[in-house]
């Protein structure tokens, strides 16, 4: 967006301005301190005249190869997770979770969790022999 912006020699006010919003909303969209919306990038992409695709060079295409690659990899892991006893139960709960700093956390605590356990784990398929 910054880069577009200032081949055009348009100022950061001027670009709020066609946006709808403050020079310093715009500031943190540039910054990637907030998230832009589908719309916002929408109305970006009229006002810095570039197709929606221009905010996106560079980046993989997820319907590539590589994406089918990626999804496969991880539908295994799903299956083998929503198998368990509380699997579901798991998954629903982590998805009901809307902060992601607290989706964050806690997949991390499950990655330490694990990690110890592997360290100290001795008895059948992992399980510590504290159980």
């Amino acid at each position: 967006m910054r880069l577009r912006r200032k081949e055009l020699g348009i100022s950061q006010e001027r670009l709020a301005e066609g946006l709808g919003l403050t020079f310093q909303q715009v500031q943190k969209y540039e910054r990637g301190a907030n998230r832009v919306s589908a719309s916002k990038l929408y109305q970006m992409a009229r006002v810095l005249r570039v197709q929606i695709g221009y905010f996106f060079e560079g980046l993989d295409d997820p319907a590539s190869p590589i994406g089918d690659n990626y999804a496969s990899a991880y539908s295994s892991v799903v299956e083998e997770m929503l198998s368990e006893p509380n699997g579901p139960q798991l998954a629903e709960a982590f998805l009901s979770i809307r902060r992601r700093s607290v989706r964050k956390g806690l997949a991390d605590l499950a990655r330490e969790i694990a990690a110890n356990d592997h360290q100290v784990g001795d008895g059948p398929k992992g399980q510590a022999a504290a159980e």
